[in-house]
């Protein structure tokens, strides 16, 4: 174990089998650990074996800590930067830790391991050749709503996590977008006990989840199917959609010329069904 250097340790999102064995040998090997919380960081040392000085390593005190780290390793200290859950930095905090400690001239060494967007996304059974991680969800309807328009004709699957408390909001707001038929997976307590995958449209999820309070429990990995590639004579769903928000808003050929431009479509096909929509409404 190389002196100066700062290892970025990804451990375990649930079951504490998964931890690896070289991110044991790190935990073994290096001088202090830097976790988000020390307590929990804590708890799995106790399950390793492993003593170690711990400092912790948040959102409020990241600018604070890298000086105390940079300084540890200017001293020929090493280093483990760990996360409550998975791989660091992931949205989690870290990044102006690693920002400063690369800046300073030290080495970075990643020690790969659990993560949860990819333990979500290997089970979906949705496309995983080409994603999007979002993060955190805007926590008000509002920016969600929002958020929800500017993915309607994002082709690649969409990965987004979500907290107990707000994931009914979430999802009605999904559909209240994306329309009923959208086809999601809602992964939760991955690698736990209670793990469980929710398959199907967002109504029949949603349902799912409105009707089961225990699947209104525990951390949550939301996964959004992207929109159909476009076909020369057909319009995706996601398209048509986008075209009745934006036509409840706007002259239907303004609301045309605005799908078009966003989702490749023909302005004349989408207008045309425009006059449709309006003619059965």
């Amino acid at each position: 174990m190389a002196e100066n250097q700062l290892y970025v340790v990804a451990t375990p999102i649930g079951n504490l089998a998964d931890i690896s064995e070289r991110a044991q040998q790190v935990f073994e090997a290096v001088d202090v650990i830097a976790a988000e919380d020390t307590r929990h960081t804590k708890r799995l040392l106790n399950h390793l074996g492993v003593s170690k000085q711990l400092i912790a390593v948040h959102d409020h005190n990241e600018s604070q800590a890298a000086a105390s780290l940079i300084e540890r390793l200017g001293q020929g200290q090493s280093v483990a930067l760990v996360s409550d859950a998975g791989t660091p930095l992931i949205a989690d905090p870290g990044f102006h830790v690693l920002k400063e400690v690369v800046q300073a001239g030290f080495n970075v060494v990643p020690v790969p391991g659990a993560c949860a967007v990819i333990t979500a996304l290997c089970a979906s059974a949705l496309p995983t050749d080409r994603f999007i991680f979002d993060g955190f969800l805007p926590p008000k309807t509002g920016a969600r709503q929002q958020y929800f328009q500017s993915i309607l004709a994002q082709v690649r699957t969409l990965v987004v996590y979500e907290s107990p408390h707000r994931i009914v909001a979430s999802l009605a707001d999904m559909e209240s977008v994306l329309g009923e038929d959208k086809e999601i997976v809602l992964a939760r307590e991955l690698t736990k006990t209670f793990e469980t995958f929710l398959r199907g449209t967002i109504a029949e999820v949603r349902a799912m989840v409105e009707g089961d309070n225990n699947q209104q429990k525990g951390e949550f990995v939301l996964m959004i199917r992207g929109a159909l590639q476009a076909k020369k004579q057909d319009v995706s769903d996601e398209a048509i959609q986008l075209l009745k928000v934006l036509a409840e808003e706007l002259p239907l050929k303004q609301a045309a010329a605005l799908t078009a431009k966003a989702t490749g479509f023909k302005k004349n096909k989408l207008y045309q069904i425009g006059l449709e929509l309006s003619e059965d409404s």
